[in-house]
Protein backbone atom coordinates (compact mmCIF):
# COMPACT_ATOMS: atom_id res chain seq x y z
CA UNK A 1 0.00 0.00 0.00
CA UNK A 2 1.19 3.52 -0.76
CA UNK A 3 2.22 5.83 2.00
CA UNK A 4 -0.36 8.32 3.28
CA UNK A 5 1.74 11.44 3.87
CA UNK A 6 -0.42 12.50 6.81
CA UNK A 7 0.91 9.73 9.02
CA UNK A 8 4.62 9.67 8.08
CA UNK A 9 4.48 5.93 7.37
CA UNK A 10 6.85 4.45 4.79
CA UNK A 11 4.84 1.35 4.02
CA UNK A 12 1.72 -0.43 5.22
CA UNK A 13 1.25 -4.19 4.74
CA UNK A 14 -1.39 -6.70 5.70
CA UNK A 15 -0.71 -8.97 8.67
CA UNK A 16 -0.56 -11.92 6.29
CA UNK A 17 2.78 -10.53 5.07
CA UNK A 18 4.49 -10.87 8.46
CA UNK A 19 6.08 -14.25 7.74
CA UNK A 20 7.38 -13.18 4.34
CA UNK A 21 8.87 -9.96 5.73
CA UNK A 22 10.60 -11.76 8.61
CA UNK A 23 12.07 -14.33 6.26
CA UNK A 24 13.25 -11.66 3.82
CA UNK A 25 14.95 -9.67 6.57
CA UNK A 26 16.57 -12.78 8.05
CA UNK A 27 17.85 -13.86 4.66
CA UNK A 28 19.52 -10.52 4.05
CA UNK A 29 20.82 -10.17 7.63
CA UNK A 30 21.01 -13.67 9.14
CA UNK A 31 22.81 -12.60 12.33
CA UNK A 32 20.68 -9.55 13.09
CA UNK A 33 17.88 -9.66 15.65
CA UNK A 34 14.31 -9.42 14.38
CA UNK A 35 12.29 -7.05 16.56
CA UNK A 36 8.62 -7.95 16.91
CA UNK A 37 5.78 -6.88 19.20
CA UNK A 38 4.92 -10.42 20.25
CA UNK A 39 6.00 -13.90 19.32
CA UNK A 40 3.23 -14.69 16.82
CA UNK A 41 4.75 -18.17 16.68
CA UNK A 42 2.41 -19.35 13.92
CA UNK A 43 3.68 -16.56 11.63
CA UNK A 44 7.42 -16.94 12.23
CA UNK A 45 9.03 -19.09 9.53
CA UNK A 46 10.61 -22.22 10.91
CA UNK A 47 13.89 -21.42 9.18
CA UNK A 48 14.36 -18.34 11.37
CA UNK A 49 16.05 -19.27 14.68
CA UNK A 50 13.99 -18.30 17.71
CA UNK A 51 17.16 -16.91 19.22
CA UNK A 52 17.03 -14.17 16.58
CA UNK A 53 13.58 -13.04 17.64
CA UNK A 54 13.33 -10.16 20.14
CA UNK A 55 9.85 -9.38 21.43
CA UNK A 56 10.97 -7.38 24.48
CA UNK A 57 12.47 -4.18 23.13
CA UNK A 58 10.27 -2.97 20.26
CA UNK A 59 7.27 -1.94 22.35
CA UNK A 60 9.32 0.15 24.83
CA UNK A 61 11.12 1.83 21.91
CA UNK A 62 7.81 2.69 20.26
CA UNK A 63 6.42 4.02 23.54
CA UNK A 64 9.47 6.20 24.11
CA UNK A 65 9.11 7.60 20.60
CA UNK A 66 5.47 8.46 21.24
CA UNK A 67 6.33 10.51 24.32
CA UNK A 68 8.19 13.08 22.20
CA UNK A 69 6.07 14.89 19.59
CA UNK A 70 7.39 16.24 16.30
CA UNK A 71 6.09 19.46 14.77
CA UNK A 72 3.39 17.71 12.77
CA UNK A 73 2.05 15.85 15.81
CA UNK A 74 2.00 19.07 17.79
CA UNK A 75 0.03 20.76 15.02
CA UNK A 76 -2.59 17.99 15.19
CA UNK A 77 -2.96 18.31 18.97
CA UNK A 78 -3.19 22.08 18.59
CA UNK A 79 -5.93 21.67 15.94
CA UNK A 80 -7.86 19.28 18.18
CA UNK A 81 -7.63 21.85 20.97
CA UNK A 82 -8.83 24.66 18.73
CA UNK A 83 -11.95 22.71 17.83
CA UNK A 84 -12.54 21.66 21.42
CA UNK A 85 -12.21 25.26 22.59
CA UNK A 86 -14.89 26.36 20.12
CA UNK A 87 -17.19 23.63 21.41
CA UNK A 88 -16.54 24.59 25.04
CA UNK A 89 -17.38 28.21 24.21
CA UNK A 90 -20.60 27.10 22.55
CA UNK A 91 -21.70 25.27 25.70
CA UNK A 92 -20.78 28.23 27.91
CA UNK A 93 -22.90 30.47 25.71
CA UNK A 94 -26.10 28.46 26.15
CA UNK A 95 -25.76 26.86 29.58
CA UNK A 96 -28.06 29.36 31.36
CA UNK A 97 -30.99 28.41 29.13
CA UNK A 98 -30.30 24.69 28.82
CA UNK A 99 -32.56 22.18 30.52
CA UNK A 100 -30.32 19.17 31.06
CA UNK A 101 -26.85 17.71 30.69
CA UNK A 102 -27.73 15.79 27.53
CA UNK A 103 -28.62 19.00 25.72
CA UNK A 104 -25.19 20.42 26.46
CA UNK A 105 -23.43 17.24 25.37
CA UNK A 106 -25.31 17.46 22.08
CA UNK A 107 -24.17 21.06 21.54
CA UNK A 108 -20.55 20.14 22.22
CA UNK A 109 -20.69 17.26 19.75
CA UNK A 110 -22.48 19.37 17.15
CA UNK A 111 -19.69 21.95 17.15
CA UNK A 112 -17.01 19.30 16.86
CA UNK A 113 -18.70 17.42 14.04
CA UNK A 114 -19.52 20.60 12.15
CA UNK A 115 -15.80 21.33 12.14
CA UNK A 116 -15.08 17.85 10.74
CA UNK A 117 -13.86 16.42 14.04
CA UNK A 118 -16.23 13.46 14.03
CA UNK A 119 -14.41 11.46 16.69
CA UNK A 120 -14.09 12.35 20.35
CA UNK A 121 -10.88 11.60 22.20
CA UNK A 122 -13.04 10.12 24.98
CA UNK A 123 -16.67 10.07 26.05
CA UNK A 124 -17.67 13.60 27.14
CA UNK A 125 -18.26 14.23 30.84
CA UNK A 126 -21.09 16.72 31.38
CA UNK A 127 -21.76 16.75 35.11
CA UNK A 128 -23.93 19.26 36.96
CA UNK A 129 -24.11 19.79 40.71
CA UNK A 130 -22.93 16.80 42.68
CA UNK A 131 -22.43 14.84 39.45
CA UNK A 132 -19.36 17.02 38.88
CA UNK A 133 -17.63 15.07 41.64
CA UNK A 134 -17.76 11.78 39.72
CA UNK A 135 -14.47 11.65 37.85
CA UNK A 136 -15.72 9.64 34.89
CA UNK A 137 -19.39 10.55 34.97
CA UNK A 138 -20.97 9.38 31.70
CA UNK A 139 -24.75 9.50 32.16
CA UNK A 140 -25.01 13.12 31.04
CA UNK A 141 -28.80 13.07 31.37
CA UNK A 142 -29.88 14.90 34.51
CA UNK A 143 -31.68 18.28 34.77
CA UNK A 144 -29.68 21.43 35.52
CA UNK A 145 -32.30 23.20 37.58
CA UNK A 146 -31.23 24.07 41.10
CA UNK A 147 -27.59 23.13 40.59
CA UNK A 148 -24.62 25.42 41.07
CA UNK A 149 -21.91 24.27 38.68
CA UNK A 150 -21.39 22.46 35.41
CA UNK A 151 -18.20 20.50 34.85
CA UNK A 152 -17.51 19.89 31.17
CA UNK A 153 -14.63 17.51 30.46
CA UNK A 154 -14.60 16.94 26.71
CA UNK A 155 -12.11 16.98 23.87
CA UNK A 156 -12.16 16.32 20.16
CA UNK A 157 -9.72 14.18 18.24
CA UNK A 158 -8.05 15.32 15.03
CA UNK A 159 -6.33 12.89 12.64
CA UNK A 160 -5.87 10.41 15.48
CA UNK A 161 -4.49 12.88 18.04
CA UNK A 162 -6.35 13.80 21.20
CA UNK A 163 -7.20 16.91 23.14
CA UNK A 164 -8.32 16.79 26.77
CA UNK A 165 -10.00 19.91 28.14
CA UNK A 166 -12.03 20.56 31.29
CA UNK A 167 -13.83 23.69 32.40
CA UNK A 168 -16.10 24.26 35.40
CA UNK A 169 -18.46 27.23 35.55
CA UNK A 170 -21.63 28.41 37.31
CA UNK A 171 -24.79 27.46 35.45
CA UNK A 172 -26.47 30.73 36.47
CA UNK A 173 -23.46 32.83 35.51
CA UNK A 174 -22.93 33.80 39.14
CA UNK A 175 -20.69 32.09 41.65
CA UNK A 176 -22.03 31.22 45.04
CA UNK A 177 -19.51 31.99 47.76
CA UNK A 178 -18.80 28.31 48.28
CA UNK A 179 -18.36 27.56 44.58
CA UNK A 180 -16.05 30.54 44.10
CA UNK A 181 -14.02 29.42 47.13
CA UNK A 182 -13.34 26.03 45.61
CA UNK A 183 -12.82 27.34 42.08
CA UNK A 184 -10.21 29.80 43.34
CA UNK A 185 -8.21 27.02 44.99
CA UNK A 186 -8.25 24.84 41.88
CA UNK A 187 -7.42 27.79 39.62
CA UNK A 188 -4.42 28.60 41.82
CA UNK A 189 -3.34 24.95 41.80
CA UNK A 190 -3.44 24.86 38.03
CA UNK A 191 -1.74 28.19 37.36
CA UNK A 192 1.14 27.43 39.73
CA UNK A 193 1.57 23.89 38.43
CA UNK A 194 1.61 25.04 34.80
CA UNK A 195 4.51 27.32 35.74
CA UNK A 196 6.32 24.17 36.90
CA UNK A 197 5.53 22.18 33.76
CA UNK A 198 8.93 22.85 32.23
CA UNK A 199 12.08 21.06 31.17
CA UNK A 200 13.96 19.22 33.92
CA UNK A 201 11.15 19.13 36.49
CA UNK A 202 10.28 15.85 38.18
CA UNK A 203 6.51 15.54 37.71
CA UNK A 204 6.15 14.07 41.20
CA UNK A 205 7.27 17.40 42.65
CA UNK A 206 4.63 19.28 40.66
CA UNK A 207 1.98 16.82 41.82
CA UNK A 208 3.04 17.40 45.42
CA UNK A 209 2.92 21.17 44.85
CA UNK A 210 -0.73 20.87 43.84
CA UNK A 211 -1.49 19.15 47.14
CA UNK A 212 0.37 21.77 49.15
CA UNK A 213 -1.71 24.50 47.52
CA UNK A 214 -4.86 22.48 48.17
CA UNK A 215 -4.00 22.11 51.85
CA UNK A 216 -3.30 25.83 52.20
CA UNK A 217 -6.57 26.79 50.52
CA UNK A 218 -8.69 24.34 52.50
CA UNK A 219 -7.11 25.56 55.74
CA UNK A 220 -8.05 29.14 54.83
CA UNK A 221 -11.64 28.05 54.27
CA UNK A 222 -11.72 26.12 57.55
CA UNK A 223 -12.50 22.81 55.85
CA UNK A 224 -9.17 21.60 57.18
CA UNK A 225 -8.09 22.54 60.69
CA UNK A 226 -6.40 21.23 63.84
CA UNK A 227 -2.97 21.17 62.22
CA UNK A 228 -0.35 23.12 60.31
CA UNK A 229 -0.01 23.06 56.52
CA UNK A 230 3.00 20.79 56.81
CA UNK A 231 1.36 18.38 59.25
CA UNK A 232 -1.73 17.96 57.13
CA UNK A 233 0.27 17.70 53.92
CA UNK A 234 2.45 14.97 55.39
CA UNK A 235 -0.62 13.12 56.65
CA UNK A 236 -2.03 13.01 53.12
CA UNK A 237 -5.47 14.26 54.11
CA UNK A 238 -5.80 16.39 50.96
CA UNK A 239 -6.19 13.18 48.95
CA UNK A 240 -9.74 13.05 50.31
CA UNK A 241 -10.51 16.08 48.14
CA UNK A 242 -8.00 15.63 45.31
CA UNK A 243 -7.70 11.86 44.83
CA UNK A 244 -6.41 11.58 41.27
CA UNK A 245 -3.23 12.37 39.38
CA UNK A 246 -2.33 15.92 38.41
CA UNK A 247 -2.04 14.99 34.76
CA UNK A 248 -1.03 12.50 32.09
CA UNK A 249 0.72 12.39 28.75
CA UNK A 250 -1.36 13.21 25.69
CA UNK A 251 -1.04 12.12 22.07
CA UNK A 252 -2.45 9.23 20.07
CA UNK A 253 -4.33 8.26 23.23
CA UNK A 254 -5.96 10.59 25.71
CA UNK A 255 -3.97 8.90 28.46
CA UNK A 256 -0.93 8.32 26.32
CA UNK A 257 2.00 6.04 27.01
CA UNK A 258 4.68 7.16 29.44
CA UNK A 259 7.59 5.31 27.89
CA UNK A 260 10.45 4.26 30.12
CA UNK A 261 10.26 5.98 33.53
CA UNK A 262 13.41 7.80 34.58
CA UNK A 263 12.42 8.15 38.23
CA UNK A 264 11.35 5.40 40.58
CA UNK A 265 7.91 5.76 42.10
CA UNK A 266 4.98 3.38 42.56
CA UNK A 267 2.41 3.66 39.80
CA UNK A 268 -0.74 3.52 41.89
CA UNK A 269 -1.83 6.98 43.01
CA UNK A 270 -4.05 6.07 45.93
CA UNK A 271 -5.26 2.84 47.44
CA UNK A 272 -8.46 3.16 49.41
CA UNK A 273 -8.63 -0.46 50.48
CA UNK A 274 -6.61 0.61 53.52
CA UNK A 275 -6.26 4.29 54.23
CA UNK A 276 -2.77 5.72 54.60
CA UNK A 277 -1.54 6.52 58.07
CA UNK A 278 0.54 9.67 58.54
CA UNK A 279 3.66 9.39 56.40
CA UNK A 280 6.58 11.69 55.75
CA UNK A 281 7.91 12.32 52.28
CA UNK A 282 7.02 12.90 48.65
CA UNK A 283 6.19 9.22 48.11
CA UNK A 284 2.83 9.75 49.82
CA UNK A 285 1.57 11.70 46.82
CA UNK A 286 2.11 9.13 44.12
CA UNK A 287 1.43 9.80 40.46
CA UNK A 288 1.17 7.66 37.37
CA UNK A 289 3.73 9.89 35.59
CA UNK A 290 7.29 8.98 36.53
CA UNK A 291 9.24 11.14 34.13
CA UNK A 292 11.39 14.22 34.30
CA UNK A 293 9.80 16.58 31.82
CA UNK A 294 11.63 17.22 28.55
CA UNK A 295 10.97 19.35 25.46
CA UNK A 296 8.30 18.08 23.06
CA UNK A 297 6.39 16.22 25.74
CA UNK A 298 2.68 17.09 25.90
CA UNK A 299 1.10 16.62 29.31
CA UNK A 300 -2.20 17.65 30.85
CA UNK A 301 -2.40 19.73 34.01
CA UNK A 302 -5.75 18.95 35.63
CA UNK A 303 -6.06 19.62 39.35
CA UNK A 304 -9.44 19.10 40.94
CA UNK A 305 -11.24 19.65 44.19
CA UNK A 306 -14.30 17.63 45.11
CA UNK A 307 -16.31 18.68 48.14
CA UNK A 308 -18.88 15.99 47.46
CA UNK A 309 -17.18 12.85 46.31
CA UNK A 310 -17.98 9.17 46.08
CA UNK A 311 -18.92 7.99 49.54
CA UNK A 312 -16.41 5.16 49.48
CA UNK A 313 -13.61 7.76 49.26
CA UNK A 314 -14.69 10.65 51.48
CA UNK A 315 -16.46 8.73 54.24
CA UNK A 316 -13.44 6.65 55.33
CA UNK A 317 -11.39 9.83 55.63
CA UNK A 318 -14.03 11.41 57.84
CA UNK A 319 -14.05 8.33 60.05
CA UNK A 320 -10.28 7.84 60.12
CA UNK A 321 -8.57 8.52 63.45
CA UNK A 322 -5.98 10.87 61.91
CA UNK A 323 -7.62 12.31 58.81
CA UNK A 324 -10.97 12.82 60.52
CA UNK A 325 -9.27 15.01 63.10
CA UNK A 326 -8.09 17.37 60.35
CA UNK A 327 -11.45 17.73 58.55
CA UNK A 328 -14.00 20.17 59.96
CA UNK A 329 -17.25 18.37 59.19
CA UNK A 330 -19.47 21.36 60.04
CA UNK A 331 -17.68 23.60 57.56
CA UNK A 332 -17.54 20.85 54.96
CA UNK A 333 -21.33 20.51 55.13
CA UNK A 334 -21.65 23.97 53.54
CA UNK A 335 -19.82 22.79 50.42
CA UNK A 336 -21.60 19.54 49.50
CA UNK A 337 -23.71 21.13 46.76
CA UNK A 338 -20.69 22.61 45.02
CA UNK A 339 -19.99 19.09 43.82
CA UNK A 340 -16.59 19.35 42.22
CA UNK A 341 -14.29 21.64 40.28
CA UNK A 342 -11.68 20.57 37.76
CA UNK A 343 -9.69 22.66 35.26
CA UNK A 344 -7.59 20.95 32.60
CA UNK A 345 -5.23 22.27 29.93
CA UNK A 346 -2.82 20.55 27.54
CA UNK A 347 0.74 21.79 27.96
CA UNK A 348 3.62 21.45 25.51
CA UNK A 349 7.04 21.47 27.20
CA UNK A 350 9.54 23.65 25.31
CA UNK A 351 13.29 24.08 25.53
CA UNK A 352 12.52 27.24 27.50
CA UNK A 353 9.17 27.35 29.29
CA UNK A 354 6.04 25.84 27.83
CA UNK A 355 3.08 26.50 25.55
CA UNK A 356 -0.53 26.07 26.62
CA UNK A 357 -2.22 24.42 23.63
CA UNK A 358 -5.66 24.85 25.19
CA UNK A 359 -7.50 28.05 24.29
CA UNK A 360 -10.87 27.47 25.99
CA UNK A 361 -11.46 30.45 28.31
CA UNK A 362 -11.26 30.39 32.09
CA UNK A 363 -11.95 32.94 34.81
CA UNK A 364 -13.57 36.23 33.84
CA UNK A 365 -13.50 35.46 30.10
CA UNK A 366 -15.40 32.25 30.79
CA UNK A 367 -18.00 34.04 32.90
CA UNK A 368 -18.44 36.67 30.21
CA UNK A 369 -19.51 33.96 27.78
CA UNK A 370 -21.93 32.43 30.28
CA UNK A 371 -23.54 35.79 31.05
CA UNK A 372 -23.51 37.22 27.52
CA UNK A 373 -26.71 38.98 26.55
CA UNK A 374 -27.54 40.21 30.03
Amino acid sequence: MLNDHRYDVDEVLYSTAVAEEILSFHTSSPTSPVYILHTQSSRIPGSVPRSNMDNLNLQPAMDDSRVYKDDYEISLIRKANTISAAAHRAVMGVVRNAKNEAELEGIFLQYCVSRKAKTQAYDPIVGSGRNAATLHYIHNDEPLKGRQLLLLDAGAEWEGYASDVTRTFPISGRWTKEAKDIYTIVDTMQRECIKRTVKGVDWRDTHSLAHRIAVKGLLQLGILYNGSEEEIFRAGTSKAFFPHGLGHFLGLDTHDVEGTPDVKSPVDLCSFATLPTPTVGRGLYKTTVRRTLQPRMVITVEPGMYEYFCEFIIKPYLEHAVHGNYINKKVLDKYWDVGGVRIEDDILVLEHGNENLTTAPTGSAMLALVTQGE
